[in-house]
């Protein structure tokens, strides 16, 4: 939150250093930033393997409305609590306590690092359809060169916040373009035979339920950094620019995955998408204009996925920060240079790509698994802003709505809620499992800030959601360890 006073960010102003403002338009190219990254171009076979015409418009229907009501949410929330900062995990800490905004915090944060790495394993996959010694960005090879660009990039964010911020908005408008040559290229190669054989779905796609079911984690993937504005809210030069930037940014792109997915279908027949090679974006422009088009997708690909991940990784340290700052991470965490970089958040940050990197080796296909798990792990986060905004809207008093039409608030954020509930439903057990196997040894860093301020650990209510952690993360770890479930 910036003090009129000294124009300073609370903790610029504390430590002496300068702060660094953004405006509404450097605030919506990083929503945009965000969301816009390895996600769209990948998002023709995801469906494919999934469902047909049909189940997509479904699907993208569903999607764009829960997405839409927690980009209300975020914006809502912008406007009723201004004091909180960070976003998703402030939220979670104001309306449900402290340990289950650590939750919130950690698995934002995680999900971003792992998020990260589905980057890598793209730009890596879409370089090894002419250098086979990558594969699918899963080789030994791919992945000794994907740890040099992450710390490449540690090294870049660590000159600065201003430089990092900077260099997104141009590459922002830089990737946005390919993405659109796409849609119109494949409107004017569209075949209607095609996309009428394409509507119902293939023999392989199951009834309309599941399909729809299998395609909302991809949904959620692709829309992650909606709430980009609200983590990076410190640095707005005004307040309302985060709510504004948070819609602006969701309906730009909400167009643009949704026209991605449904002009596929008139390119090619939905088996043979479904076998393309990641990122499937380039196959079907190939099929639609020839290889130029698959040059001009992977060219494209390369700068979205690098922007993507630099917009990402600011956010998922900004996080850690401001948590540290709060009390309920390590206080190591809380500190930053005088470039305002929290140099410590941000090494812990790259260091967990690293590891999961690693672990995307030994997955039968490590994109779809760093993507489905990215989702899984951000919905805790965004189930509990959701909830906090029901909290807001219901309750009377300064926070509530009462004067700005109550009902309407309180039905967006109750759609939230419902929402991502529906989204957990869909994720399955598989990765709801491998979430806690994540979530829970990551309670030692909670205790770690408990002790550091001589407070008690858990109050029973936390110690109970601590032991439910657990008992969760003990339950994946012998059924991956059995075989009961796979990365």
């Amino acid at each position: 939150m910036t003090d009129s006073d000294t124009g300073t960010t609370p903790s610029a102003a504390a430590e002496g250093r300068p702060a660094v403002k953004l405006t509404l338009f450097t605030m919506t190219t990083m929503v945009v930033g965000s969301m816009v990254g390895a996600g769209v171009f990948s998002l023709p076979r995801r469906f494919a393997e999934e469902t047909g015409v049909a189940g997509a418009l479904i699907s993208w229907v569903i999607a764009g409305i829960g997405m839409l009501m927690l980009a209300f949410v975020f914006q809502a929330l912008a406007v009723r609590r201004p004091d909180l900062d960070a976003g998703v995990y402030a939220y979670a800490k104001a309306g449900f306590g402290e340990y289950l905004g650590f939750f919130a915090a950690f698995g934002y944060w995680a999900s971003a690092c792992v998020g990260n790495v589905t980057y890598w394993v793209l730009i890596m996959s879409t370089i090894g359809a002419i250098a086979p010694a990558l594969g699918d960005g899963d080789t030994l090879l791919a992945v000794v060169l994907s740890s040099v660009g992450l710390w490449a990039f540690f090294l870049l964010i660590r000159r600065g916040v201003k430089e990092a911020a900077a260099i997104n908005r141009v590459v922002t408008v830089a990737k946005v373009v390919p993405i659109l040559v796409f849609i119109l290229l494949s409107l004017f190669s569209f075949d209607p035979s095609v996309f009428a054989a394409n509507f119902g779905g293939a023999d392989y796609a199951g009834s309309l339920f599941h399909q729809v079911r299998g395609t909302m984690l991809a949904t959620v993937f692709v829309f992650l950094g909606v709430e980009g504005a609200s983590v990076y809210s410190r640095h707005a030069k005004r307040r309302e620019d985060v709510g504004k930037a948070t819609v602006l940014g969701f309906l730009s792109v909400f167009a643009v995955f949704a026209s991605v997915t449904i002009v596929s279908y008139g390119i090619l027949p939905m088996s043979e998408i479904a076998e393309l090679r990641q990122p499937s974006m380039a196959g079907v422009l190939q099929a639609a204009v020839g290889t130029w088009g698959k040059v001009f997708v992977s060219v494209g690909l390369i700068v979205s996925v690098l922007g993507a991940y630099l917009a990402w990784t600011l956010m998922a340290a900004e996080v850690l920060f401001v948590a540290a700052k709060d009390d309920d991470m390590p206080r190591f965490l809380g500190r930053a240079t005088a470039a305002d970089v929290p140099v410590p958040a941000l090494l812990m940050t790259t260091a967990l790509s690293q590891i999961v990197l690693v672990v995307t080796m030994f997955s039968d296909d490590a994109f779809n698994f760093a993507l489905d798990l990215t989702s899984v792990l951000s919905l805790i986060p965004f189930f509990l802003a959701a909830a906090f905004a029901v909290k807001i809207a219901y309750r009377p008093g300064p926070e509530s709505a009462v004067e700005r039409g109550p009902h309407r608030e309180l039905v967006i954020a109750v759609l939230a809620t419902l929402y991502t509930a529906f989204l957990v439903y869909a994720a399955g057990l598989r990765f709801v499992l491998l979430s806690f196997i994540l979530y829970a040894p990551a309670t030692f860093l909670f205790v770690k800030a408990r002790r550091e301020q001589n407070r008690r650990l858990f109050s029973p209510a936390e110690a109970v959601i601590c032991a439910a952690s657990i008992a969760g993360a003990v339950v994946g770890a012998i059924a991956l360890a059995v075989g009961w479930i796979e990365l």
